[in-house]
């Protein structure tokens, strides 16, 4: 299942965020805008831009996480989230000679339905690895034929095959990716993602970033999570009708 590691953030990020607000509300310099920034002043202000919705600070502080374990369904899903940058192992150029994949729960609760899916996913490589290497033997004769040396005909057919053969591997296909968002980003990311509604996977992967980031900037996230920790569930007709269980989960109430 996905593993969410934390690689990297913005060092003492509300100390961070308290200076780009300050620097918005005072005559301070860059120089001063540090300058009597105790402790409780910083999550004064950090609290005072929650209140009054005042986001734009909160952009200059980012954190990194690894993400693995995933599949390449939750990969289309993340990448919606356009203000972040996403580093992603490639098919293209590593093989997939026996690929981990993932298995929905609602599919392992069930025996005849797990058994026949990973009879689909032995089915998938079986594939893949004929057409490969149907592939990469066309490629080789090729890059021979064109006066490459043994050596470098064999690593650039078998890149050019795989570009190709990958086409026919699953979604369930394990992938693994390093993610960067700034707070203003992960915090609609949760709004989303955090929600009951939100696809199993992804919604397991946000809950893990959530709880990450929360030991490093326990006051920028005090209220993260899905809309209805901090107001009502926009959701309409289709509301899970559990907001008071949700709000008490993530307020800790």
């Amino acid at each position: 299942m996905a593993k969410v590691t934390l690689i990297a953030h913005t060092p003492d990020p509300e100390r961070t965020i308290a200076c780009a607000a300050k620097l918005c509300y005072s005559p301070s310099t860059i120089e001063t805008v540090h300058q009597g920034l105790t402790d409780e002043k910083v999550t004064s202000f950090v609290e005072m831009l929650s209140e009054i919705g005042h986001e734009s600070p909160i952009e200059h502080v980012s954190f990194t996480f690894g993400i693995e374990g995933v599949s390449r369904a939750l990969l289309a899903q993340i990448t919606r989230h356009r203000m972040a940058s996403f580093s992603v192992q490639s098919q293209r150029y590593v093989a997939e000679k026996s690929f981990e994949f993932v298995t929905p729960p609602e599919i392992a609760a069930v025996p005849e339905a797990e058994q026949l899916f990973k009879e689909a996913m032995a089915e998938d490589q079986r594939r893949y690895d004929e057409i490969t290497a149907i592939l990469k033997k066309k490629h080789k004769q090729a890059f021979l034929d064109e006066g490459k040396d043994e050596k470098t005909a064999e690593r650039m057919a078998e890149k050019k095959a795989i570009e190709d053969a990958r086409f026919v591997l699953p979604n369930a296909c394990e992938t693994k990716m390093i993610l960067t968002m700034n707070c203003r980003s992960l915090l609609n990311f949760f709004r989303h993602r955090c929600c009951s509604r939100a696809q199993w996977e992804i919604q397991d992967v946000a809950n893990q970033m959530l709880a990450l980031v929360k030991d490093v900037a326990p006051e920028i996230f005090k209220k993260a999570g899905p809309p209805c920790v901090a107001g009502g569930c926009p959701e309409g007709k289709m509301s899970c009708g559990q907001a008071k269980e949700i709000r008490a989960k993530y307020l800790g109430k």
